[in-house]
């Protein structure tokens, strides 16, 4: 289960397109078709070699990315911010693409890939004041509190969206571990996500989300 692709930092082996059989190959199709580009990230393949595993990762994206009542642009944002306080470059390169693709401007993917707080991003007051639930849920959950939630609220975000966020702030935690902690991290520069070419695109089914 080689990969000539990933460099050898990668702890863990990881399962070829063209060498997936059975209920991996079943994954693999379904990953490509919920994200709407037409190869499997290496982020899902890091447990491709462990089916039952790569099931959870899956159903964990899907929680984020299927039909969600943040817009997707927002729960990219949130991804890539998230990621960015985690300290996963991959991740951050990877989701500011997909943003990039729902909607976000260059000025912001930039924002967010080198700015080092969350007041730095050049989005309004009301955006900013969820970024700051999702980047306490990031640096230190255990210091939320019910003054911190009712802010949030205050700013006009709903119970449900509030939830959401948290919950994709969560996610980010356990994938930017899972990332870097299996070596995938280090061994490249940038995601195949975000080294796709220019005029890469994901599927029009996709585009036509809620953004």
């Amino acid at each position: 289960m080689t990969d000539p692709n990933v460099l050898s930092t990668v702890r863990v082996p990881l399962v070829g397109e063209d060498e997936a059989q059975g209920r991996t190959a079943e994954l693999y199709e379904a990953i490509k078709s919920r994200m709407g580009i037409p190869f499997v990230p290496d982020m899902f393949r890091l447990v491709s070699s462990r089916p039952d595993l790569l099931e959870v990762v899956i159903a964990g994206y899907g929680g984020v990315f299927n039909d969600g009542v943040l817009p997707r642009a927002t729960r990219e944002m949130i991804s890539a911010w998230s990621s960015k306080v985690n300290g996963c470059p991959y991740c951050v390169g990877t989701h500011n693409w997909f943003l990039a693709q729902f909607g976000g401007d260059q000025e912001l993917t930039d924002a967010i890939a080198e700015s080092a707080s969350v007041e730095d991003l050049p989005i309004d007051e009301r955006t900013k004041e969820l970024m700051r639930l999702v980047t306490q849920i990031c640096t230190g959950a255990f210091r939320v509190t019910d003054e911190d939630w009712a802010r949030t609220e205050a700013a006009g975000w709903t119970n449900a969206e509030m939830l959401e966020a948290v919950f994709t702030a969560s996610l980010f935690a356990f994938i930017n571990r899972l990332v870097d902690g299996l070596g995938l991290g280090d061994s490249v520069a940038r995601s195949r996500v975000a080294s796709q070419p220019e005029d890469a695109t994901v599927s029009e089914q996709r585009l036509a989300e809620p953004r």
